[in-house]
């Protein structure tokens, strides 16, 4: 799916160009600056979302506030009604997006729950905070013994590609309205428990990736942000 956004895109960038030109040249006369056309950066990111992502309920809230507010820019209702229609879509959305998580749990998510109620009173890990702004930290030979990832309205990076590993260990990773990067090393095996709404985990290595000693268990929760987990170096771009 991660290909077939960009070809989406392309497509819709090559669509606004063909109506621009179109209406230039006098081929015919298409005016896409009608009452609402603003809400399009809201209705056209969120469709294209809602077919290339994973995680529906999100984009779905937001596919609905667009067409929400184009009606109510079409004098269909009025704004006041809208803004108290889209609240109670999104109270909607987060409450069937908590049920759901909570009623299908995988094996993994299981898993998880359990090594982290094992390691609870593990008081070795380390922490990285990031409110505002960020944190980066990067282990070079030295002993992971688990870590609690917090940012919120910032970012986070954590880098283990050469970190030391003698045991399971765990990440709590908690994130709203920001990120989290984990690195890891290529010989460690990832369990992850993905509680999020507006957001989630996504585990970005390449190959085979359940193989290795020991297991790093990662329980990331949160909300408008996400954990991304890889075993490389991000290309910038």
């Amino acid at each position: 799916m991660k290909k077939v956004s960009p070809i989406i895109w392309g497509i819709a960038i090559i669509a606004l160009g063909v109506i621009f030109g179109g209406n230039a040249l006098g081929w015919f006369d298409f005016n896409i600056f009608f009452d609402g056309w603003w809400t399009l950066f809201i209705i056209v990111p969120s469709a294209i979302s809602l077919i290339t992502e994973k995680e529906k309920l999100a984009s779905l809230g937001f596919l609905a506030a667009g067409v929400i507010l184009l009606l109510a820019a079409q004098n269909v209702f009025s704004y006041d009604t809208a803004w108290k229609v889209i609240l109670a879509v999104f109270l909607v959305v987060i409450g069937i997006t908590i049920i759901v998580k909570s009623l299908f749990h995988s094996n993994n998510d299981k898993e998880v729950e359990k090594k982290i109620r094992e390691f609870d009173e593990d008081k070795t890990m380390d922490s990285q905070i990031a409110v505002f702004s960020g944190s980066d930290r990067t282990y070079k030979d030295e002993a992971f013994c688990g870590s609690n990832l917090v940012a919120v309205f910032g970012g986070v990076d954590l880098d283990l590609r050469k970190a030391k590993f003698t045991k399971d260990t765990i990440i709590r990773a908690f994130c709203m309205f920001g990120g989290i990067d984990i690195k890891v090393p290529e010989d460690v095996q990832i369990k992850v428990r993905s509680r999020f709404i507006f957001g989630g985990a996504s585990d970005e290595r390449k190959g085979e990736t359940n193989k290795g000693k020991y297991t790093i268990y990662i329980d990331a929760t949160g909300g408008f942000g996400g954990v991304s987990i890889s075993d490389k170096e991000k290309k910038k771009e």
